[in-house]
């Protein structure tokens, strides 16, 4: 977290530094791109996941540079530069080469307005202290809160696709009829061809199962998987094909997909998607749309509606719009610092392959993921299956300075959470304390920018039940960072006491195998948690009481 004292990032190692740029791979595979001066951004890979190169590396995508908002609409978060401790270096590269006018497809626009997904967390971050803490302390609320009012696990991308009459498509038990599955099967081997050809950077080939009207979104969304560094793609049809009333000759099917950029075999998230076809005789099923994903509570990822500039290091990829580019290598690098924070509080599980951050502009932050955030947001951490969590920076929101320790508190959560995230408010306290300790990175107590909010929470308008802790979707500001606040002295409490290795063996029983406190306490601490817990809270009221 930051204070007043801390000093911003520095500055970019080169003033003229810019992002190498991701091929528009339109003729041949990966490895061998048709594109001026870049890297091999990635082998080629077979349908089902294939090697990638793991250097550094910053792409573009070669969408059009005047995407949804302009650098000036979009203010940046502050100068670029490694975090504290330093971060790899993004090597530049020449613009990629236009592309080939025999290439299938018109250059696509970037889609409008990004939409985000519910379960975010919101950080909120300011010029003072409190303001610039305030990021943190959203950061991870909006995700347990729509975990809570879903009801579901936060990775689960179970989205609901309508026929055109607005009856939900057949599902995916459903066995339809002999017509129907034999539609399905095409239509599925159409999917397989075009998961090669992405996976072999064939753009054409990518376009091939696709009505010319289809192509310019398809483009869009094949150069931003590109720009990812995709691995894997595996489409499979869900449940049968539902014949569009509005549309003779057209069809409905639900799509899950599984994918993972940059690191080939990890375990894929997934994302469900409505797909529709164009069907006349006995020729192959045409893709003539692939609808926004609009599951709760991950929504529209980033590569399905944006244009994407791509910045590829050792343990994070960072990706923004190509109107905010010059801000990847400073990213990148306070993203990597960030990381070998966040790797240090992976609970049941090793860290994760890749941290996938996204920066986002104004219009961005109201789609990605679904948008509808609160204003004082500045970033979330969003479940996407398959144990990965995508975090998501507002570009609006963030200062200079604040932008190392949320990034830190962020991965952390991205480290530490089950994969199906955590539904239980009573627990918020120490989900969000855990991440806060992180985010902190061993700064005194003294120092921590919330204390004032914590001692102002402490004072009034607090019951002195951790449990009780969570603050509510209209809160105030001063009452959301006392929370944090609160949060943060009780685990760095339980730390001092125990050492970190106990905490997190506690945090894992209680969030990942879901057991009470007070059973968790016995177990790993050997304590009642009721004479813990009134220790915590007789601690904070003396530090910020």
């Amino acid at each position: 977290m930051t204070d007043g004292d801390e000093r911003p990032a520095g500055p970019a190692a080169s003033g003229d530094e810019q992002p190498a740029t991701v091929p528009r791979d339109g003729d041949g595979a990966a490895g061998h791109p048709a594109t001026l001066g870049t890297g091999d951004p990635g082998k080629a890979a077979a349908p089902n996941g294939a090697p990638v190169a793991e250097d550094d590396d910053t792409a573009r995508d070669p969408g059009p540079a005047d995407d949804e908002g302009s650098a000036a609409d979009e203010r940046p978060a502050g100068p670029e530069g490694p975090a504290r401790g330093g971060g790899p270096a993004v090597q530049g590269a020449p613009a990629a080469a236009e592309d080939s006018p025999s290439e299938p497809g018109p250059r696509s626009h970037p889609a409008g307005h990004p939409a985000t997904a519910t379960g975010v967390p919101p950080l909120v971050a300011g010029g003072e202290p409190p303001a610039r803490r305030r990021w943190r302390l959203w950061a991870v609320l909006g995700l347990v809160l729509v975990l809570v009012a879903c009801g579901v696990p936060g990775v689960l991308l179970l989205g609901l696709v309508r026929d055109a009459a607005g009856r939900p498509a057949a599902g995916r038990d459903d066995p339809g009829t002999a017509a129907e599955r034999q539609l399905r099967a095409r239509m599925a081997a159409q999917l397989d061809r075009q998961a090669a050809a992405l996976l072999d950077g064939d753009r054409a080939g990518f376009l091939a199962v696709a009505e010319p009207a289809a192509r310019p979104a398809l483009t869009r969304r094949y150069a931003a998987l590109r720009a990812l560094r995709v691995t894997t793609w595996r489409p499979v049809a869900d449940g049968v094909p539902a014949a569009d009333d509005r549309r003779p000759g057209e069809w409905r099917l639900t799509v899950t997909v599984g994918y993972c950029f940059v690191v080939p075999g990890c375990t894929p998230g997934s994302v469900e998607l409505g797909t529709r076809w164009r069907v006349a005789g006995d020729a192959e099923p045409r893709l003539t749309a692939v609808e926004e994903s609009r599951a709760t509570p991950a929504g529209a990822r980033p590569w399905e509606v944006s244009d994407l500039a791509v910045a590829v290091g050792k343990r994070a990829v960072v990706a923004t719009t190509p109107a905010l580019r010059a801000k990847l290598p400073g990213l990148l690098a306070q993203a990597e610092a960030a990381a070998t924070v966040a790797d240090l509080y992976a609970v049941a599980a090793p860290p994760p392959d890749r941290y996938l951050v996204y920066y986002a502009g104004r219009a961005e932050w109201q789609r990605w993921y679904g948008g509808g955030r609160p204003k004082w947001t500045a970033g979330y951490a969003v479940g996407v299956g398959g144990g990965h969590h995508d975090v998501v920076l507002n570009a609006q929101s963030l200062t200079p300075g604040g932008v190392d320790d949320l990034l830190r508190h962020e991965l952390t959560h991205a480290a530490s959470l089950p994969d199906g995230g955590y539904a239980d408010r009573s627990s918020w306290w120490l989900v969000e304390g855990l991440a806060e300790y992180a985010g902190a990175d061993g700064q005194p107590v003294d120092r921590y920018d919330g204390l004032a909010e914590a001692r102002k929470l402490v004072r009034g308008g607090w019951n002195g039940r951790l449990d009780a802790l969570a603050p509510a979707d209209d809160a105030s500001d001063d009452r959301v960072g006392g929370a944090y606040g609160i949060g943060y002295l009780a685990v760095h409490h339980l730390v001092d006491r125990y050492g970190e290795q106990r905490v997190l063996d506690f945090f894992r029983a209680v969030v990942h195998e879901r057991r009470s406190m007070a059973e968790a306490a016995d177990e790993v601490f050997g304590e009642p948690w009721s004479g813990l817990h009134d220790d915590c809270v007789a601690y904070l009221r003396a530090v910020a009481g």
